[in-house]
């Protein structure tokens, strides 16, 4: 896009949004469609007419290689029966049919003169007996008629061309060598030979044959027939500049006898090696030499495409052997293609930029006056008080009529816009002071709201306590009694029992322990209903010394569970407080921190300076275990009474706690990560703030967050 401004100085969005563009774009668009129409139409004439040309002609120079092959049988023939019936050779078979042995050796030295003078690769005479004692040559003498000379292509294996001669062998073997889009070659080498084989009947004096004249030309190596095959069907002309045309022999699917070089973009021909032993494509392979099928297509020549005609060879038994090619490389065709097109879309270009030209320079006078429209729009959409005024044309002009108009209509949409403003104003005004009044409304009754709501919950919880104390009163007094007389009769009953009260002291201990435990539940049902009763002075003691007589009263029980505590004291600060109370909530801290761990743990007991706006104000007691952790959703209610997750408990340990922390005016707090742990932090002023009324549990929610401070 940026290439596109730079170019006609307005990106393609632009363009499309200015009329003049679009008038352009709308007129040179049919004379686009129709170039590109001829474009694409002489591409597809010369694709497909000049393709099937290139077909045709290669399926012509096919036929022409093939016939001329077969040209080459019949001028063998031609030449074994200009040897038979040369004089020289006339004469010393007349004396050889006499019984004369001599003239044999005659005719050897003739038949190998000869043979070098025709380029044959065998030429010899032999017995009738010798060539029916021949498995090759049994192939060709049933084909033999009217003492007429017969000709075909065999393949003979290495032994079998050194018995005819043994150079033969040597000259047959072509290295293979792996090629592209072909089969991995299965040997290294070809040892066959594929040769063109004729047999002429010499007859004797009585009209009879019992002499053979064998000849044969090899074709593995062999570059005459190929050249001269490519000499006939590619003479000098027939080609374009650069184009290749070559011819090969193939012995199945290796190339024994051809012209094709190994480096096809090669300039020097004559330079170049031949790429004998490389192998055909697969694909051609499987066409022409598995299904016998003539192919007449492109195909991939050792590494590059050429315009191929393909035709299987069969040996004299009908058997398919190998094949014959011709071709020529595609790639100067397609860069005429190439440039075809190129020339066509550059005469293209020069049309449109000439007609574009055209078209807006005569259209520039009818668009100059809807650009000032435009700009003039432009503006207006952007704030900007502008109008259109004189265009230059006449008045009875549509333009002209047209901005006169759109001028009139700004007037009155800038009159309309300044009373809409107006109104706006007043509206904004109004609606501020509503709202203002709103929300002044609004907070005042959030505010009662949540006065109602707490004064609510202070009352809820107040009648709950006094009905709970009333309870709680009335239980204790109908329990204690018994109580006391069930411990009394225990310990007359131990008394009277003597030594005998060895047999049920267990049973008997434990009813003591039980009777013990309903007296504790009883205290703490009086003391978390009826605080003020139990209010003890407020003294000043040291944190570390109370930590020490925890730990000495909890080590016991602490012991025997193989728990670890681990004590950090870094104060040395006293706190105003009642040492036996503290002592128990400490020690209902490390009691539940111990019931927290499931096997073995440890249990972190630390003491340090609370420090607040840089003053030491107190001291802050941290009781941290490795237990279980308390899941959210119970973590805010652990300060309720009656709340417990434990079979044997109360209920009433973190409530006490937390009423006695709150009558010396402290804080307490809990942190607890499910599979991790508990932290629970107590925080202790220097001076006491006492709470003020009777019920340190006022304010204390039931339900309450995990925070819990004054």
């Amino acid at each position: 896009m940026s290439v596109f401004r730079q170019f006609f100085g307005v990106s393609w969005q632009q363009m499309q949004a200015k009329v003049r563009y679009r008038i352009l774009i709308l007129t040179l668009l049919p004379i686009l469609l129709t170039l590109i129409s001829l474009v694409f139409i002489t591409i597809y004439w010369n694709i497909s007419y000049t393709g099937k040309q290139l077909f045709m002609k290669v399926k012509a120079d096919l036929t022409v290689a093939i016939n001329t092959l077969e040209q080459v049988q019949k001028q063998q023939e031609i030449q074994l029966h200009n040897v038979s019936q040369s004089w020289d050779f006339q004469q010393a078979f007349k004396r050889i049919q006499q019984g004369d042995k001599e003239p044999i050796a005659i005719i050897d030295g003739y038949l190998a003169q000869q043979k070098k003078i025709l380029d044959l690769d065998v030429l010899r005479l032999i017995r009738i007996e010798e060539a029916n004692a021949d498995p090759d040559l049994r192939q060709l003498l049933p084909k033999i008629s009217n003492n007429q000379a017969y000709s075909g292509l065999m393949v003979l294996s290495a032994k079998r061309l050194d018995r005819l001669d043994p150079n033969l062998a040597d000259l047959a073997r072509v290295p293979l060598s792996a090629t592209l889009r072909a089969q991995e070659p299965q040997k290294s080498e070809e040892t066959r030979g594929m040769l063109s084989r004729t047999l002429l009947p010499i007859v004797d004096q009585d009209g009879q044959v019992s002499w053979y004249l064998d000849g044969a030309t090899l074709f593995n190596r062999d570059t005459a027939i190929v050249d001269h095959i490519r000499d006939l069907v590619y003479d000098q002309g027939t080609l374009p500049e650069r184009s290749i045309g070559t011819v090969t022999i193939f012995l199945d699917n290796a190339r024994v006898s051809t012209n094709v070089p190994m480096d096809l973009f090669s300039t020097k021909q004559a330079a170049q090696s031949r790429a004998l032993g490389t192998l055909v494509s697969d694909e051609v392979r499987q066409k022409v030499l598995v299904e016998g099928t003539p192919w007449v297509d492109r195909a991939f020549v050792l590494n590059d495409w050429f315009i191929s005609g393909y035709s299987p060879l069969e040996d004299v038994r009908g058997n398919r052997i190998g094949m014959i090619y011709t071709g020529f490389s595609e790639a100067p065709f397609i860069h005429t293609y190439i440039l075809n097109i190129i020339e066509l879309g550059t005469i293209l270009m020069l049309v449109l930029l000439v007609s574009g030209f055209l078209v807006y320079r005569g259209a520039n006078s009818l668009l100059e006056p809807i650009e000032r429209i435009h700009h003039v729009v432009k503006a207006v959409q952007s704030g900007r008080d502008l109008r259109i005024g004189e265009l230059g044309l006449d008045r009875d002009n549509e333009l002209s009529n047209l901005a006169e108009q759109f001028d009139h209509m700004l007037d009155l949409l800038q009159r309309r816009n300044l009373q809409i403003q107006a109104a706006a104003e007043q509206l904004e005004v109004k609606v501020e002071e509503r709202t203002r009044s709103l929300q002044d409304k609004t907070e005042e009754l959030q505010r009662n709201v949540a006065l109602l709501n707490e004064t609510r919950q202070q009352l809820v919880t107040n009648e709950k306590l006094t009905a709970l104390g009333e309870l709680t009163a009335g239980i204790a007094h109908e329990i204690n009694n018994p109580t006391a007389v069930i411990l009394g009769n225990m310990e007359l009953m131990k008394y009277e029992l003597g030594s005998n009260a060895n047999v049920v002291e267990e049973e008997i201990e434990l009813v003591i322990q039980q009777v013990g435990r309903i007296s504790t539940i009883i205290r703490s049902l009086l003391q978390y209903s009826r605080p003020g009763e139990f209010n003890a002075p407020l003294e000043m003691h040291q944190v570390q010394s109370m930590i020490e007589e925890v730990l000495v009263l909890v080590r016991h029980s602490i012991e025997k569970q193989e728990v670890e505590l681990i004590q950090e004291i870094n104060t040395t600060a006293d706190v105003q407080v009642n040492r036996p109370q503290v002592i128990q909530v400490l020690i209902n801290l490390v009691v539940n921190a111990a019931h927290a761990i499931e096997s073995k743990g440890r249990i972190w007991i630390r003491a340090n300076d609370w420090v607040e706006q840089g003053q030491v104000v107190g001291v802050k007691v941290e009781v941290e275990d490795e237990g279980v952790g308390i899941a959210p959703e119970r973590l805010s209610r652990i300060f309720d009474p009656f709340y417990t997750t434990r079979k044997d408990g109360t209920g009433l340990g973190l409530s006490l706690s937390y009423g006695i922390i709150k009558r010396i005016g402290g804080t307490i707090e809990v942190k607890s990560t499910l599979g991790k742990g508990t932290v629970f932090t107590i925080g202790m002023y220097h001076k006491a703030k006492e709470e003020q009324g009777d019920n340190p549990y006022e304010g204390l929610h039931f339900g309450d967050t995990k925070r819990l401070d004054d």
